[in-house]
């Protein structure tokens, strides 16, 4: 036998060895793998999405895993294989140029957001680099029957007609919307707190005191405008001002700067849908926090929002919060 031959043969050999032991095995490993609780599969309307989402090259920017790391946080818990019993092959992904989507179900739930988002990012996010998808959308005389077109900030609405979505669009943002992670027994998704110190590092003694729920000895504005950014400003902007038409201004806002606080406290708990601010409804959904954020979380993003874009509205502490939280059981 020629060494040639020998080489050829043996370099074939270690190849095969190689995946075998790295690709064949985990894959038969994983294959076994069941379903997480609450892990379910897509609908074929969100399977159209996934293919939609990997045909534009939304993976090369943003990745699906969440790493077991304190920066990791602010997207969820870390991922586990029996979060990807339905997702094959993975969109994993490698590159972290837009956020992690492996939450976003949860994180922005708002459809409203997500498609004018889709449409022109820099509607909701004055800073982002993501493109515009807007072959994605078609612009209309009107919209037809039992289609809401996107609505659009001015500076991005077409000068004549409206801008409703395409089939391929409303596939994308229901499979969007179909990424949540289930939580584990005992251990939910990141916190807004958690969210806050995610990105704005660590928190002071006092900070961490209201994080935890106790009282705080004053208001934190620091802490409040960190849990807003976290938890508002994609929606209502970090100016309190939000999007005309989709979604309400916090600025003057008489809920917001009445001296009873209930309705306000009402609303950051347990969300809103359909409300009508200033004689305009807005169909877009605000996420309930009561879940996911403390009272004195609350309480400080209430302050914040109280206290900001020149409001006057009498400020609450944790126990007012508590006290609503109770009555809405």
């Amino acid at each position: 036998m020629s060494k040639l031959a020998l080489i050829a043969g043996g370099s074939a050999l270690v190849y095969a060895s190689l995946a075998w032991m790295m690709g064949v095995l985990p894959g038969i490993e994983l294959s076994s793998v069941p379903a997480g609780p609450g892990v379910v599969p897509l609908t074929p309307l969100e399977s159209e999405g996934r293919d939609v989402y990997v045909a534009n090259g939304c993976g090369y920017c943003h990745t699906q895993q969440v790493r077991p790391l304190d920066e990791d946080k602010v997207f969820g818990r870390p991922s586990a294989a029996t979060d990807f019993k339905y997702q094959t092959p993975e969109l994993l992904g490698s590159e972290r140029t837009g956020p992690d989507l492996t939450n976003i179900g949860v994180r922005q739930p708002s459809s409203v957001w997500q498609y004018i988002h889709l449409y022109n990012p820099r509607a909701v996010v004055p800073e982002s680099i993501m493109p515009s998808f807007g072959w994605l959308f078609e612009v209309v005389d009107r919209a037809p029957a039992g289609m809401t077109a996107v609505p659009l900030p001015n500076a991005y609405a077409p000068t004549h007609g409206v801008v409703v979505p395409t089939h391929t669009a409303e596939a994308l943002i229901a499979y969007l919307a179909s990424l949540k992670q289930p939580p584990w027994s005992g251990a939910g998704v990141a916190t807004g707190g958690e969210q806050a110190m995610a990105e704005t590092g660590p928190t002071t003694t006092a900070s961490a005191t209201a994080a935890a729920g106790a009282s705080p000895s004053g208001y934190d504005a620091a802490k409040g405008a960190a849990l807003f950014t976290a938890n508002c400003s994609a929606c209502h902007q970090a100016n309190g001002e939000g999007l005309p038409g989709a979604f309400p201004s916090l600025k003057n806002d008489a809920v917001v700067n009445k001296d009873d606080a209930a309705k306000h406290i009402q609303v950051v708990l347990e969300g809103l849908h359909d409300a009508k601010v200033g004689g305009v409804v807005y169909a877009s959904a605000m996420p309930p926090f009561a879940a996911t954020l403390s009272d004195a979380e609350i309480a400080d993003i209430i302050d914040y929002e109280r206290s900001s874009w020149g409001n006057h509205g009498k400020p609450i502490d944790a126990a007012q919060v508590a006290a609503e939280r109770t009555k809405a059981k």
